[in-house]
């Protein structure tokens, strides 16, 4: 593809600018803004994973990988905000999940240690563990603010907090877990995943590009149980104090 071929798909830009404004939707500035973004980023980050390919300096992938955890917990911090030490949270559950993967690929010779591999699969572990740790925060959240007179009956009859908040913890794992396994309950019927259909497009025998993307499915169903647990079970111990009281927000 050349930089003229990549100018003519801006038509799929113009197509929903066009519905925004007919239809008065308000969305043609977010969505420019969208597009100019996606542009500069990903040009940015092509020509830096070219530079990182091509040295094969560990440094440099220490550094990419690095940087992915930083950005995914400071966007995901946010949905969790009422949660004592979230940020913290969040960046352990991430640093643990990438090691956790990357330690059984490459310690079992399902992959390389090079860049090529590292990189890109790390920035889908990564990608998938914020994206599930947002999920998880925007409904345990919601799961202790509608749950909180049952929660403070529970304590008020003797239960520890770990029993008071015990239900809310089970539905926010469960939902946050749910959209991962639908989805590749589907896969292949509904939907060719996107690293596979990339394989392909390139010219990679089918065969081989499907191997590589149940690596990756198996890959994200452990990203998002142990995100969901890890971080469901950092998180309720602050939302009690030391005299097993459950902490209002002010």
């Amino acid at each position: 593809m050349t930089y003229l071929t990549l100018s003519i798909t801006l038509i799929f830009v113009v197509i929903p600018l066009v519905l925004s404004k007919t239809l008065n939707l308000g969305l043609e500035r977010d969505t420019i803004i969208a597009t100019v973004r996606s542009i500069i980023q990903l040009l940015i980050v092509g020509f830096i994973l070219k530079f990182v390919f091509d040295s094969e300096s560990l440094l440099y992938i220490f550094l990419m990988v690095t940087l992915m955890i930083v950005a995914a917990t400071h966007n995901a911090k946010n949905k969790g905000a009422s949660i004592k030490g979230i940020t913290w949270k969040v960046a352990v559950t991430l640093i643990f999940v990438e090691v956790l993967t990357q330690g059984i690929l490459i310690g079992m010779n399902i992959t390389p240690a090079t860049a090529q591999y590292i990189i890109p699969i790390s920035g889908m572990v990564i990608g998938n563990s914020m994206v599930l740790a947002i999920l998880f925060l925007n409904r345990f959240t919601a799961e202790v603010e509608s749950h909180q007179d049952e929660t403070e009956l529970v304590l008020s009859l003797g239960g520890t907090p770990k029993q008071a908040i015990h239900g809310q913890l089970i539905n926010s794992i469960k939902a946050s877990m749910i959209p991962t396994i639908e989805s590749q309950k589907t896969v292949g019927l509904v939907q060719l995943p996107g690293m596979m259909s990339g394989q392909i497009i390139a010219g990679a025998d089918p065969i081989q590009a499907v191997q590589f993307q149940l690596l990756i499915m198996f890959l994200l169903l452990t990203t998002a149980a142990v995100t969901s647990v890890m971080l469901g079970f950092m998180s309720y111990p602050t939302l009690f104090n030391q005299r097993m009281q459950v902490i209002h927000k002010s």
